[in-house]
């Protein structure tokens, strides 16, 4: 009996260890992959901006400036898309042009799923197309676009009315894929504001936009197409001190001034220089006296010393700009368009010869009434940051000085560009990107009917020439035959002014090294042109 009851005691005992040893095995199993957890993907990053605020990321409610842009990215993804220097695939592994059919033929990536786990087909390009001619997407312009046709589960074709030369840029590397599942019953997409309307294909899943504090919260959507996310959680967070933010940690990637490269530098961080892709400009009501006149708009261009904004609110940080629009960087920019180099002599005969004369108090006046212009100016620069530039203070002194009564009016920058939408000013300082991708910007920033409702488009009609050269590059699929025409668009926007571009600001970005994530600027920009150092890319290859 005694034996009996030693021997299930000792079996009792071992079963109890090897119960134990499986439990530890088990949490060392556990404990193992959150060690693996932790080498394969870094915690978070976090990335700092002066804004904060650029509306939701999907593509119905964002923001539309590049920045908004940007923050949808993350959650849904184009067919093709950019690395640092090229188109690479997204949802397209591949793409041709067929002449024949006037079609480009997509073949989809098989492994791409929505985040709810759903597979991306053909059906979703062909509906995407579908719905954003019936509810525009203010980013592209649909109108070349015959439609779309499903010719495999996972081949698509998308059928052009006529030669479409900026294409790839303009819609393939900018429309978001839509899920079909999802929008097919949405009749409103501005006011679709469920968890279903953020889900995408991109490498982020969105969590959180918490609008009183600016923040946004990513996750990584681990099950991407294109390989696991390096980073977990991808957070973006207001701060008025970049240099603040990335000295203790806060963030490890922001926009910074040019004249903080230095400091950041001797503290460690990687600096990013960027190409000329922004510029600073004069929005003018063209459509009212007497803006509407080109002498007096080339009077202002004369009288306006951009070099002295340069020196004076950007210590001597930028280069004057283009007034063909192009950046002196990019591969179309036609060197020889009208500079305007600052000459008040000349415009002072311009305004003279449209009847203006000097009261005695040096001002400008026509049949009693003295030239008076309103002018508002906002914080805008480079990256959707704000910066107490001194542009409008500048201006405003430059006109006084020269005879034109000047009221300057600072605002928010969403109000001044909701002024601008509505016609409801007369000049404003105001500036966008895009001017180092594709030259369809010209058209964007030119035409009312290519600017997709851009609140930076001059919005200027009147010239039929220049609308013909603007209708002939967009068919123009020969490269040098289209530079021909995009040299001959340049000369006349520096002619005509519709707007005045002033300058293109030095831009930088700093980033931590030891985050382990290297951040770059996009060749061209990130989609149409956006110079921003915050490539999806980054973060996944």
């Amino acid at each position: 009996m005694v034996n009996k009851k030693y021997e299930f005691l000792c079996v009792t005992y071992v079963f109890s260890v090897l119960f134990f040893i499986i439990l530890l095995s088990g949490s060392i199993v556990l404990l193992s992959d959150s060690i693996v957890y932790a080498q394969d993907q870094i915690k978070e990053i976090r990335i700092a901006d002066a804004k904060g605020d650029w509306g939701y990321p999907n593509p119905y409610r964002h923001y539309p400036r590049g920045p908004g842009y940007i923050r949808m990215s993350w959650v849904f993804d184009t067919l093709v898309w950019k690395d640092k220097d090229n188109y690479i695939p997204a949802l397209a592994n591949s793409w041709k042009f067929d002449k024949k059919s006037m079609s480009y033929v997509f073949e989809l990536n098989k492994q791409a799923r929505w985040h709810d786990g759903q597979p991306v087909t053909g059906e979703d390009v062909v509906f995407t197309i579908d719905y954003m001619k019936k509810h525009p997407y203010r980013w592209i312009d649909l109108s070349r676009i015959a439609g779309a046709k499903l010719l495999k589960k996972h081949t698509v074709a998308v059928l052009l009315k006529k030669g479409y030369a900026p294409f790839l840029s303009d819609i393939g590397g900018t429309m978001p894929i839509l899920p079909r599942h999802i929008w097919k019953d949405i009749k409103n997409p501005k006011a679709f504001d469920e968890p279903l309307a953020y889900i995408g294909s991109g490498p982020y899943r969105f969590k959180d936009y918490d609008r009183a504090n600016k923040t946004y919260l990513y996750e990584s959507f681990d099950t991407y197409y294109l390989g696991k996310p390096k980073v977990h959680k991808l957070i973006y967070i207001k701060t008025g001190n970049p240099i603040m933010a990335l000295s203790t940690r806060q963030a490890s990637l922001s926009a910074i001034q040019p004249d903080m490269a230095t400091f950041l530098k001797q503290k460690g961080f990687t600096i990013l220089a960027n190409q000329y892709g922004w510029n600073k400009k004069l929005m003018i009501n063209h459509t009212t006296a007497p803006f509407n006149n080109v002498k007096f708009r080339q009077a202002l261009a004369f009288m306006i010393n951009r070099q002295e904004i340069i020196d004076k609110a950007h210590r001597g940080f930028g280069k004057i700009a283009s007034c063909g629009l192009l950046s002196m960087d990019h591969d179309m920019y036609n060197p020889d368009t009208a500079k305007y180099p600052f000459n008040p002599s000349k415009g002072h005969d311009l305004i003279k010869s449209l009847g203006y004369k000097k009261n005695d108090h040096g001002y400008y006046e026509k049949d009693g009434a003295i030239l008076t212009i309103e002018l508002l100016s906002s914080n805008i620069t480079v990256a959707g940051g704000t910066a107490n530039d001194r542009d409008g203070e500048i201006i405003k002194k430059q006109l006084d000085d020269e005879g034109i009564k000047t009221q300057l009016i600072h605002m928010e920058q969403t109000t001044v560009d909701s002024k601008i939408k509505n016609w409801d000013f007369m000049l404003a300082v105001s500036g966008h990107g895009g001017i180092m991708g594709d030259p369809k910007v010209l058209n964007e920033m030119i035409g009312s009917k290519y600017g997709a409702g851009s609140v930076n488009s001059a919005r200027f009609d009147t010239d039929t020439r220049l609308n013909s050269l603007m209708e002939q590059q967009m068919e123009t699929m020969d490269p040098e035959k289209r530079k021909a025409v995009v040299f001959q668009i340049q000369e006349l926007h520096a002619q005509l002014l519709p707007a005045i571009p002033l300058y293109c600001p030095d831009t930088y970005s700093a980033f931590d090294p030891s985050a382990k994530i290297d951040w770059f600027y996009t060749k061209g920009g990130i989609s149409k042109g956006i110079p921003i150092s915050q490539n999806k890319m980054s973060l996944v290859r």
